[in-house]
């Protein structure tokens, strides 16, 4: 398949395909992931959710579920971002 113009940084390397690969390989869900290989895991958790990454898109990156990644950024000491969206507050009043 012919690699389409203009996708700039969207596109990922095959190296990171292939890296992905591996750590989900390594990581199958429900197996425990202990000493140097946690550590590991978490320093790479934090680098990617600090970059910006969400803890949706590094669950299905690891092949972990939602919380295992949450609770290896709150370990790793990741100050966790807020939900965003529209907040709920009391009308301006017009004037």
């Amino acid at each position: 398949m012919a690699r389409k113009p203009g996708r700039g940084d969207h596109e990922k390397s095959r190296a990171h395909f292939l890296e992905e690969a591996r750590v989900a390989e390594t990581l199958k869900k429900g197996s425990r992931v202990t000493g140097a290989a946690r550590d590991k895991l978490a320093a790479d958790l934090k680098k990617k959710y600090d970059s910006g990454a969400s803890i949706r898109a590094l669950a299905e990156e690891t092949g972990r579920s939602y919380g295992f990644v949450h609770r290896m950024l709150s370990e790793s000491g990741v100050t966790l971002r807020g939900r965003g969206g529209a907040t709920r507050g009391k009308k301006a009043a017009s004037a």
